[in-house]
């Protein structure tokens, strides 16, 4: 089987389904108005309901440009943030506002390059085993002290603790630092950890095998330092306002559950000077086609999506204010291997290889996106990007290998597979969840029922494990293949699947000490393949909606991490 589709093939039902969808998103498109966004103004502001100081600037001290009279951006957040605990966030809803909130030794620069952030320098020693980093010192918590290397050291010994409970615990183990593993075992105390401060400004890491990537990690914020005597003095509510300590651009001044969540410059930060956005306000619209809305209206300066269903109509109608990029960032559904039937790699493989991924990314996303039969993106830095031998064949090939692995894994007309599909509520990941289920009912006979739930449960039960099939979105945490490879790893926090193979584990140990990973990577993607714990859909692209008003948006940002202090809104 060797021939490739090249137009996709469109069954009867697919068809009204997609149909159907059509005719829904026209409804919404007419709801959406128009306008909003092009007279500006300061419905924004109005929509925020918040005081707010006058700008302290008239015109940007660069480009010269007007600013408007306040300074507040005013971002759709997509959902409710479960947590904002640098090492207990474990999505981009929280994400989005902890980089805002914190920051740790770099950032991400707006092409998505490792800048200095807290650490203005650093270097390497023993053969990339040891790493130095030299921080600024004029850095400050929010309540003015200063923030040294033992806050750094704290804050990693907080991500492995178990008693803290970090999902991205893995993380620091994966970077290969020094007894991580035990620590998270609860094997050794988190005091073994292989970071110390030399002094106040200078903190070193020591690590089990040499990692050459190492201060691209400390970009996520797993890797952020924490603020002790907040944390000590108020514990579990230390991130409530009032009493968060914080030492990003940004301090949280208050939060209205299922409302707003609104953050303000803070003067302790050490390029306050140079910060325009007074005020950030992140607004929870789980629905993007009412986020659309709000943003049409005026009422938001950028959305955190784009409803896949209006692609088509925003291309055409706000050119210059839809954001596609590529993003190193992949969707899939993922499988609970201990519950059947998905205990049952053949009903996994056939699953997999029934989705048409170019009528999802042609009829559903419209956003540019990619086919995917990998976890790992092609354009992630020096990955040696290879495809499994069913993406080559032709759609209808896939269709009857997929009708074979059902029928070897018992299931008929008279003993239909059954299951349930979960997703998070969300209008685009809805419309997937429809065509793809209905793909496996016209081809395979399958029964398929989708269920939603709002982000915090589903987040919750996913890692529980209280589910057959869910929706999964993995965005890379830095720009090299383990961020993705590692997802499926044992240890990893974030394998709600609950998937595990000893071969694959060893892998992703041995690449972290190997001169050259690739090797290694490439023969843990072909046992993804013979495995199927995931069924990938499409790597992702950053499709948002901003302002014309909104300056400074990292529009060629794979990362796809969003600043505000890097931005500024410019008067009418």
């Amino acid at each position: 089987m060797t021939s490739r589709s090249t137009e996709p093939a469109i069954g009867r039902d697919i068809r009204t389904v997609l149909a159907l969808l059509v005719m829904t998103w026209v409804a919404l498109l007419a709801a959406c108005g128009e306008g909003g966004q092009k007279k500006a103004g300061e419905q924004a502001l109005a929509a925020a309901d918040i005081a707010a100081p006058e700008s302290r600037l008239k015109t940007h001290p660069q480009t010269g440009e007007p600013l408007a009279r306040k300074q507040v951006l005013v971002r759709g957040n997509s959902s409710e943030p479960a947590s904002l605990d640098p090492h207990l966030v474990q999505d981009n809803v929280g994400g989005a506002i902890v980089v805002d909130l914190f920051e740790g030794l770099t950032r991400s620069g707006p092409n998505g390059d490792t800048e200095p952030a807290m650490a203005k320098s650093w270097s390497s020693s023993d053969n990339n085993l040891t790493w130095t980093f030299h921080l600024r010192e004029d850095g400050r918590w929010s309540d003015g002290t200063a923030v040294t290397a033992h806050d750094f050291v704290y804050g990693w010994r907080r991500a492995v603790d178990p008693e803290v409970g970090s999902n991205y615990a893995y993380y620091i183990e994966s970077a290969g630092v020094a007894n991580a593993g035990e620590i998270i075992a609860g094997e050794k105390a988190p005091e073994a950890l292989g970071v110390r401060a030399l002094d106040d400004f200078t903190f070193e890491v020591s690590l089990d095998e040499p990692i050459t990537y190492l201060p691209d990690m400390t970009v996520h914020y797993t890797m952020f330092p924490a603020p002790r005597q907040a944390i000590e003095a108020h514990g579990a509510d230390w991130t409530k306002p009032g009493n968060m300590v914080s030492n990003g651009a940004y301090q949280l001044k208050t939060w209205h559950l299922g409302e707003k969540l609104v953050a303000a410059r803070n003067p302790h930060y050490r390029e306050d000077d140079q910060t325009i956005i007074d005020r950030v306000v992140y607004v929870p619209i789980e629905s993007a086609s009412a986020e659309l809305q709000r943003y049409a209206s005026g009422e938001l300066h950028m959305t955190s999506t784009v409803p896949v269903s209006q692609m088509a109509r925003l291309k055409k109608e706000r050119p210059d204010e839809l954001v596609m990029a590529p993003s190193i960032a992949t969707y899939m559904y993922t499988f609970n291997v201990n519950r059947p039937p998905f205990d049952d790699v053949r009903v996994r493989r056939a699953l997999t290889y029934a989705i048409d991924r170019n009528v999802i990314v042609s009829y559903i996303t419209r956003g540019e996106q990619m086919p995917a039969f990998t976890l790992t993106p092609p354009y992630v830095s020096g990955f040696d990007f290879r495809q499994p031998e069913y993406a080559t064949w032709s759609q209808p090939e896939r269709d009857e290998a997929a009708r074979q692995e059902l029928r070897k894994a018992g299931y008929t007309e008279d003993n239909p597979l059954e299951f349930e599909l979960l997703y998070n509520t969300d209008e685009s990941h809805k419309a997937l969840a429809i065509v793809i289920s209905q793909m496996w009912k016209e081809k395979l006979g399958a029964k398929v029922t989708i269920s939603n739930l709002e982000w915090k449960t589903f987040l919750s039960q996913k890692q529980a494990g209280n589910f057959g099939m869910a929706r999964q979105g993995w965005k890379g945490d830095y720009n090299e293949a383990s961020t993705f490879l590692t997802l499926l790893t044992s240890d990893s926090g974030n394998n709600d699947g609950g998937w595990s193979n000893a071969e694959y584990d060893q892998l992703l140990l041995d690449a972290r000490s190997s001169e050259d990973p690739n090797p290694y990577y490439v023969r843990a993607e072909e046992i993804l393949w013979q495995e199927f714990p995931v069924a990938p859909v499409y790597f992702n692209t950053t499709v948002a909606l901003v302002s014309p008003r909104l300056k400074g948006y990292p529009e060629n940002n794979p990362r796809n991490i969003v600043y505000s202090k890097d931005m500024y809104i410019t008067a009418d």
